[in-house]
């Protein structure tokens, strides 16, 4: 099949491309260098809507490529360049029709569609050159390494090749073409090691300092200078000189590496590294050709495959679900917020100042119940600041006035006669909370939000003694604050649309993705991972060996082994949550005399870490000695049955209870609280894929095409 027919049969499948168009337009290059063809990428939108490759985009850049081409040979033309609209250069494969392919087939004309047309990029009788103006991303990226030569703006804010976060591989000549450009180490950092660390981007000099481009300018005037630069290549007045790559010992021991990485994040859970990993290890003896059909394979097989539907489906919560939350009043009910109040002063309170400080550019005040504490905690706030300031993140004005804003005073009266959002960030015990709010609703304006940041108390109890209990609202942060996207915005039963509007607007500008949650025992994150912790909690008691309980949720690929977890929750905490839900669901969740006895003796976790171990996680001989076990120990696979069963009980229970709107919502909070795996799709999707859900619940949670290839 041609490639025409290939792009015309994937477009029908396809309906709702945001369709790029490829604009050639003529430049006479400086210094007299001759008659240049430069191609734009523009989908017509502005920079918030980027620009991607669907199939019609693609037999749109084939066009202009047989333009090119016929200039090329005609003599017409002495070089080619492409680039993007301002701010973006391209960010890959539009991913809404990757989520419609049902057959294998179409899923393989995708990835050979894309080859056929980049590829005659390498193959002009010219030289072609990429100049990365702006973000690029994925299929973007792979455009840019079919030319001969690139260069990079300093300005780019995001670069990378992402597909293996989201469950794919490189399939347009990532995974060939970046090992013998820049040698298989950098990279496995690049393919491998930033997708699987949070999708971690590249920024311009950093694209420059690995070699994927050869020259690096400033964004102001990027496009002139990169001509002038090219004009200079093809002049043969500079010379782009490339390392030699080592296809030796080097190449196998960067492959080996990405392995070790791939297994640290994701433990064998997810396929794509690997495929990712086949496919650099192969590439060793540089036969490109070999190494795009393998990209073929493996991407047709990940496109058909669970893991990849999961991770578009995270992808699409988080990046659209998680900018509208379900369920949240109108925007236009919120009121505006000129001066926080935070109760409280110690490490969660004073994280809190700081978020509020740079995000609202408003008056934060402290307080706490000493002077030292309150000096501590608007220390703790002034020394942050600083340190933006020394990495260059802030300048010096920004800095002056941020540190002005921010002050810490004992009497609530003085602090918070003039605050409109007031947070409490005190201690863990309904009696404490409810005597601050009685204490701030005395002094605070009558239009002021009371927030609390409690996780996993009654906000509707907390605010039952109060003269306006329709102001409290739950806003539930996750730690640490500045790296958790999640906020947990509770509605108690006497809360208003104004108070949940105000709370849902400050969210956004605090940059948080906001779900809204029912006011239920430990809302949704900690109800799901004491649930999940506390059956693995209960195998141990029952006898089965710390390492088996642990080593049988390996598979799932979690971000860290419960245990591991539960030292930096801390035990106390994990204990607190634990009687707070036993109180609630005595039936469902235990509270563990082992876990109590821990807590008692003062210890930080399960683990101790030494240097001569590599620091890995070994028992504590003094844990050992205080665990009193019973004679049943469980197989790995009947742990890890055991565990899941418990969580898709619970989760059924939640969405019964109306806890959240739906499943996603779920999803949505294991992804940006706690640090769920993509290829999971948080979770549900996996309960449902492993037939989990069906055994438990007797149905799926996501219907049929929602994080699945449809039927």
């Amino acid at each position: 099949m041609s490639t025409t027919e290939l792009l015309k049969r994937a477009a029908e499948l396809f309906p709702g491309e945001v369709v790029t168009q490829a604009h050639v337009r003529h430049l006479d290059l400086p210094s007299g260098a001759g008659r240049f063809a430069l191609i734009t990428l523009d989908n017509g939108l502005d920079h918030t809507k980027p620009t991607t490759f669907g199939p019609q985009s693609l037999a749109n850049l084939d066009v202009a490529i047989d333009q090119v081409e016929k200039e090329a040979k005609a003599g017409e033309i002495v070089g080619v360049g492409v680039t993007g609209k301002p701010f973006i250069f391209a960010v890959g494969a539009d991913l809404k029709g990757v989520e419609l392919l049902k057959e294998h087939a179409d899923a393989l004309a995708i990835g050979k569609g894309g080859h056929e047309v980049f590829k005659r990029l390498s193959g002009l009788a010219v030289p072609t050159f990429a100049y990365y103006n702006g973000a690029a991303m994925g299929g973007g990226v792979e455009v840019g390494l079919h030319c001969a030569y690139r260069t990079v703006s300093k300005a780019i804010p995001a670069f990378s090749l992402p597909e293996v976060f989201l469950g794919l591989v490189p399939g347009w000549g990532g995974c060939a073409l970046l090992p013998n450009l820049i040698g298989a180490d950098k990279a496995v950092s690049v393919i491998i090691e930033n997708s699987l660390n949070q999708n971690k981007q590249l920024k311009g000099q950093q694209v420059f300092d690995l070699g994927i481009a050869d020259a690096l300018f400033e964004g102001v005037d990027f496009l002139e200078q990169s001509l002038i630069w090219t004009a200079n290549v093809l002049k043969g007045d500079v010379e782009v000189e490339r390392p030699v790559i080592d296809r030796g010992a080097a190449w196998d021991q960067a492959v080996a590496r990405g392995r070790s990485v791939a297994d640290g994040k994701v433990h064998g859970a997810a396929p794509a590294a690997y495929r990712a990993l086949d496919i650099i290890a192969a590439a060793k003896n540089g036969d490109l050709q070999q190494g795009y059909d393998a990209e073929d394979v493996a991407l047709a097989d990940l496109i058909m495959g669970g893991e990849l539907r999961s991770g578009i489906y995270a992808f699409n919560l988080v990046q659209k679900r998680g900018k509208r939350p379900a369920g949240a009043p109108d925007k236009n009910l919120a009121r505006p917020v000129t001066k926080v109040g935070v109760v409280g002063a110690g490490l969660m309170a004073s994280q809190l100042a700081l978020l509020f400080l740079r995000r609202l550019e408003v008056p934060v005040v402290l307080t706490d119940i000493d002077q030292e504490r309150v000096d501590k905690g608007v220390g703790y706030v002034h020394a942050e600041i600083e340190k933006l300031l020394g990495k260059g993140r802030i300048n010096q004005d920004k800095a002056n006035r941020l540190t002005a804003l921010v002050s810490g005073v004992l009497d609530k009266a003085e602090g918070f006669a003039d605050a409109d959002f007031i947070i409490e960030a005190v201690f863990e015990e309904i009696g404490v909370k409810q005597q601050v709010f009685a204490e701030v609703e005395a002094v605070a304006p009558a239009h002021a939000i009371l927030a609390t940041n409690t996780s996993s108390l009654s906000i509707t109890e907390m605010a039952s003694k109060l003269k306006n209990p329709e102001r409290v609202v739950g806003f539930h942060f996750f730690n640490p604050v500045a790296i958790l996207p999640l906020l947990e915005i509770v509605r108690g039963e006497q809360t208003d649309d104004a108070s949940l509007a105000t709370a849902f607007a400050v969210a956004k500008k605090l940059k948080k993705t906001a779900v809204l949650v029912k006011d239920a025992p430990a809302f949704v994150v900690n109800r799901v991972l004491t649930r999940f912790m506390g059956e693995v909690q209960n195998v141990i008691d029952e006898g089965t060996s710390v390492e088996v309980a642990e080593k049988a949720v390996e598979p799932l690929g979690l971000p860290m082994s419960p245990l591991v977890l539960l030292e930096l929750v801390g035990p106390a905490i994990g204990l607190h949550v634990s009687e707070t839900l036993h109180r609630a669901f005595p039936d469902r969740f235990t509270v563990s005399a082992n876990l109590a006895a821990v807590v008692k003796a003062g210890k930080r976790g399960f683990y101790v870490y030494s240097a001569e171990n590599g620091f890995k996680p070994e028992l504590d001989p003094e844990v050992a000695a205080l665990l009193k076990q019973g004679d049943t120990a469980l197989t790995e696979e009947q742990v890890r049955a055991r565990v899941l069963d418990a969580v898709a009980q619970e989760i059924g229970l939640m969405l019964d209870e109306g806890v959240v709107a739906e499943a996603q919502d779920i999803d949505l909070c294991l992804i940006t609280g706690a640090g769920w795996p993509f290829h999971l799709g948080g979770i549900t999707p996996y309960l449902d894929r492993e037939g989990v859900s069906d055994r438990v619940n007797g149905k799926k949670f996501l219907a049929p095409g929602v994080a699945s290839v449809p039927a």
